[in-house]
C-alpha cells in the first residue's frame, strides 16, 4: 500500500461522491453473475490492492463487495478509477457498525465514491447482543438506513449463526431484528453458511423474508461443519438459487472465512474454485 493510496480525507470523498454515482450493479432483473467478497483475499488486498483486484478480475469475477483489510483508508477515487479499468463493479460494501453511528456522512461519501448500492453491517459486538444494547442497535440501523436511502443506497445486515442462538425472554435476535426493523431501510445479506450452522433452514427464511434478503454470502460447508469452497461441500445451492427472485436476491458474493494464510498456501486457489462452481451453476456472467 502506498501513501498515495492510503490519502483520504472529507474533501477528497465528498468531490468523488459529486463526480461517481453509485453504479447500482444489477439493480433489478436476474442476477447474471456471482461476486466476490475481497474479505476472503483479505492478506493479498492488504499488501497490493490494485493488483489484488486484478488477479479477481482474470479469474472472471466482475462484481466485489469490500470488507475489511484497510479498504476504507484507501483513496476511494482510485479503486473506482480501478474497477472501471478491470470492468469491475463494487456494488456493496461492509461497514462496522461504530462507523455508521460516527461518520454517516463519510460512510455515504465513500459508498457513493465507490459505486456500491448496497452498504452491509456485518457483526454485532458482545456488549450490543443484551435486550438493550440490541434495541438501540436496531435504532441506529433503522436512522442509517433513511440517510443512506437519500442517496440512492440500500443498508442491510449480514448475520452469523449468534443471531439465531442468542435469545431475550424467547426471541432470537434475529426475530427481534426482524421485528423492529424498517422493512425498507434494512434489508437482510444472508450468510447461507452460519445460517445452516445455526440449525436454519434458508427455504423457511426465504418464505418468511420473502423480497427482503438482497443478497447472499454464498460458503459451502462439509457435513461436519467445516467452511470450503464452494462446489467442495455438501450445500444444494442451485436449489437455494432457484428461489433468488422469490427472496429478493440480486447479489451473490463468494466468501471463504479461512481462505487465507496461515489457512491455505493460496487463497486465490479457493477463489478460482469457488468461480468455477458458481459458472457450472450459471452465474458467470455473459
Amino acid at each position: 500500500m502506498t501513501r498515495r493510496q492510503a490519502i483520504t480525507g472529507a474533501a477528497m470523498l465528498g468531490t468523488a461522491a459529486a463526480i461517481l454515482p453509485p453504479a447500482q450493479a444489477q439493480s433489478g432483473g436476474a442476477i447474471k453473475a456471482a461476486g466476490l467478497q475481497l474479505y476472503t483475499v483479505r492478506d493479498a488486498f492488504q499488501k497490493d490492492p490494485v493488483a489484488t483486484l486484478e488477479r479477481v478480475a482474470k479469474i472472471g469475477y466482475g462484481e466485489v463487495e469490500y470488507g475489511g483489510a484497510g479498504y476504507d483508508r484507501l483513496d476511494p477515487v482510485m479503486l473506482r478509477k480501478t474497477q472501471d479499468r478491470l470492468g469491475i463493479i463494487a456494488s456493496s460494501m461492509h461497514v462496522p457498525y461504530q462507523q455508521i453511528i460516527d461518520q454517516p456522512t463519510e460512510v455515504i461519501a465513500r459508498g457513493r465514491a465507490l459505486g456500491v448500492s448496497l452498504i452491509v453491517i456485518p457483526y454485532a459486538d458482545v456488549p450490543m447482543r443484551t435486550r438493550d444494547g440490541w434495541r438501540m442497535l436496531v435504532a441506529g440501523l433503522n436512522r442509517f438506513g433513511a440517510q443512506a436511502k437519500r442517496a440512492g443506497i440500500q443498508l442491510a445486515y449480514h448475520n452469523h449463526a449468534f443471531e439465531f442462538t442468542e435469545k431475550h425472554d424467547g426471541r432470537s435476535l434475529f426475530d427481534l431484528l426482524v421485528a423492529e426493523r424498517e422493512p425498507e431501510l434494512v434489508k437482510i445479506e444472508l450468510d447461507l453458511f452460519w445460517t445452516i450452522a445455526a440449525g436454519e433452514n434458508p427455504d423457511a427464511i426465504i418464505d418468511r423474508l420473502a423480497g427482503d434478503i438482497v443478497a447472499y454470502h454464498v460458503k459451502d460447508r462439509t457435513r461436519d461443519g467445516v467452511m470450503v469452497s464452494v462446489g467442495a461441500g455438501v450445500v444444494d445451492f442451485a436449489a437455494i438459487f432457484a428461489r433468488n427472485a422469490a427472496a429478493g436476491v440480486r447479489h451473490l458474493f463468494v466468501e471463504n472465512d479461512f481462505a487465507a494464510l496461515p489457512y491455505q498456501p493460496d487463497a486465490f486457489a479457493s477463489v478460482e474454485f469457488s468461480f468455477n462452481t458458481m459458472k457450472r451453476l450459471g452465474f458467470a456472467g455473459g
